[in-house]
């Protein structure tokens, strides 16, 4: 059962990448509540921020919601953080492939530098929590499965996993002086509004447009993966609930092969998807795996959704979506 309902809520919370996809759904959800959100993005090239922008639309004439538009890693932060009651950190620069190369110094800056400015700017302002996304990245392959946060080794195989790690420790750092902060591991997090470079979006939109999935390996690589709306649940209960733990895993429950993913939804579709196969690429691990318990025990967390009907939801919202692209301009 999740207990956040009968967990006291902030008055008024800072949401870091809010247009983004589990920002866009955090920010509805504490907006719903009653919380005044001041959402921060950046709107950075990674994917295209009119898409960003229409993950916000039902917060266009919400009077509790704000959007800022700036650079965490050069604007000042202080005035903006000094509102609020809660940061929920969840701006970064994702993906695990563009990290390597000449691309690492886009995540160094934009996870590492920002990160760190974000916590200084909370810890001038005495900010009661700072909760923010960290990543099942920092484990990599690990030798025993599922994680556990005290006791499993990290070991990231990214760039990316890199940069999430060295976040691990700078909360540590501003921990210690004082600033409650929270990070937490999300696992492969799915539904709608995933981000486009993401492979259950790519197999809906595969199904959809009738085009083909790039399987990069044999198929039996495994992920836990977690819905939106329970990593949503999980975030708030971190930035409500009392002398939380350093780090927790959020994960599903539902580690399973991307082949069987594939055939989920060929079921739910009633259609094959169209598959080319590639080589396992650079930095993907064979497989990720959640212990939950400390979270479950500690912020009375569990996930709700069911693989199946997570993965009906999201094939339904890119099902939505591409109807609304092909309608006439007004």
């Amino acid at each position: 059962m999740i207990l956040e309902r009968r967990e006291p809520l902030m008055k008024t919370a800072v949401v870091t990448g809010c247009a983004g996809f589990i920002g866009s759904h955090l920010s509805e959800r504490l907006v719903a509540r009653g919380v005044k959100v001041i959402g921060v993005d950046a709107f950075t090239p990674f994917y295209d921020p009119a898409e960003k922008l229409s993950n916000l639309a039902a917060l266009a004439h919400e009077p509790n919601f704000d959007l800022v538009e700036l650079d965490l890693a050069d604007a000042d932060l202080g005035p903006l953080v000094a509102q609020a009651d809660v940061v929920f950190h969840l701006a970064a620069q994702a993906g695990v492939r563009s990290s390597f190369g000449d691309g690492f110094a886009r995540y160094a800056r934009d996870n590492l530098v920002a990160t760190q400015r974000v916590f200084e700017a909370a810890a001038d302002a005495s900010c009661r929590r700072v909760v923010w996304a960290s990543s099942s990245s920092v484990y990599g392959d690990a030798d025993v499965y599922p994680c556990v946060e005290a006791t499993t080794p990290t070991h990231p195989r990214s760039p990316y996993g890199v940069t999430k790690r060295a976040c691990e420790d700078l909360a540590e750092v501003y921990r210690i002086q004082g600033l409650s902060v929270v990070g937490l591991r999300y696992f492969t997090v799915y539904g709608p509004r995933q981000r486009p470079d993401m492979a259950i979006r790519r197999l809906c939109e595969a199904l959809v447009a009738q085009g083909t999935f790039p399987l990069y390996g044999d198929g039996g690589q495994s992920r836990d993966i977690t819905y939106v709306d329970d990593v949503v649940s999980a975030t708030i209960l971190a930035g409500s609930v009392s002398n939380p733990e350093a780090v927790y895993n959020v994960g599903g429950g539902h580690e399973v092969a991307l082949s069987d993913v594939i055939a989920m939804l060929e079921g739910i579709a009633g259609e094959p998807i169209a598959i080319e196969h590639h080589e396992v690429q650079l930095g993907d691990v064979r497989r990720t795996g959640a212990d939950t318990c400390s979270a479950q025990q500690a912020l009375g967390w569990r996930p709700q959704v069911v693989l199946a009907d997570g993965l009906r939801n999201q094939l339904a919202w890119v099902r939505a979506s591409a109807a609304a692209r092909s309608l006439p301009a007004v």
